[in-house]
């Protein structure tokens, strides 16, 4: 049993256990009615505990109080939709994206408009976290009248990129400018075009966001063994050219070599999509 220290609003209550750990709890109607020092039952499949180890306190306490509880419900919502999809979340997800979308509505009334220049790389890199962040705008649109633009899927798809479990620190929109980037040098040197709907474009692309992940989070491949590198460098010199380049573009923008395993994998990769 969890004791309640505050109510935030009538989703959100702030409680503490027997240990004196603090929470915030997230339910449909769990703070209604309810006071300081009230005791409450944390279980229930729609009831989410948010650890505040690591996050300011009191920014969260403060930006969750200050949100309407519609947006709380709102990322409920998205975040079963999500976890429907076979998507691994933190819970802090639940922080992240309510005040995304809360400062998102108050920008567009407000009249700004702000293009994410990225919205194609993120639909075709992360396309199941992308039709989530489509079917939340359908939703914030026809059931809140809302009126977002389509760019907010993407916007709403990089936050549940960056809040999958296993991928802490990495950020999802450093690894679509990078694919981004990758895939222009490629297309202009070898002429492989990104089609999800063709097999060895998709295996490409997909390549290209494990290379960009590992790449974020110091994990390249490496070996000391070049044969592969050596053996690829004579049967398709051309890819093994393109994917040069694309060392030598990752080695000025942000000074890390590629090792030469990486660059074999990525020429492979190449050859397969290359048009024949």
């Amino acid at each position: 049993m969890q004791v309640i220290k505050k109510v935030l609003n009538s989703s959100v209550v702030l409680v503490e256990d027997e240990q004196g750990v603090e929470r915030v709890l997230l339910g449909k109607g769990i703070g209604f009615g309810q006071k300081a020092g009230t005791r409450i039952d944390g279980t229930g499949v729609d009831r989410v505990f948010v650890s505040l180890d690591d996050i300011n306190h009191e920014n969260l306490v403060e930006l969750l109080s200050q949100v309407p509880v519609e947006f709380v419900e709102l990322t409920r919502q998205i975040v079963s939709d999500a976890e429907s999809e076979g998507l691994e979340l933190d819970p802090h997800i639940y922080l992240a994206l309510t005040d995304h979308l809360h400062f998102a509505v108050e920008r567009k009334k407000r009249g700004l408009v702000v293009v994410n220049r990225l919205a194609w790389e993120m639909r075709t890199v992360y396309p199941k976290q992308y039709a989530v962040g489509s079917r939340a705008v359908e939703l914030m649109n026809t059931h809140k009248g809302f009126a977002l633009p389509d760019d907010e899927a993407a916007n709403i798809a990089f936050h549940l990129a960056n809040a999958e479990r296993g991928k802490a620190g990495l950020d999802s929109m450093r690894v679509v400018e990078l694919i981004r980037a990758v895939t222009t040098i490629v297309s202009n040197t070898a002429g492989v075009r990104v089609d999800r709907q063709d097999l060895n474009s998709s295996r490409f692309v997909t390549h290209l966001q494990y290379l960009a992940e590992r790449f974020f989070t110091s994990r390249l491949l490496e070996s000391d063994d070049d044969f592969l590198f050596h053996s690829l460098s004579e049967r398709y010199p051309q890819a093994i050219a393109t994917a040069e380049r694309v060392r030598a573009f990752v080695q000025k923008e942000h000074q890390t070599r590629l090792p030469n395993e990486e660059v074999a994998f990525l020429a492979l990769h190449i050859a397969r999509a290359a048009p024949k």
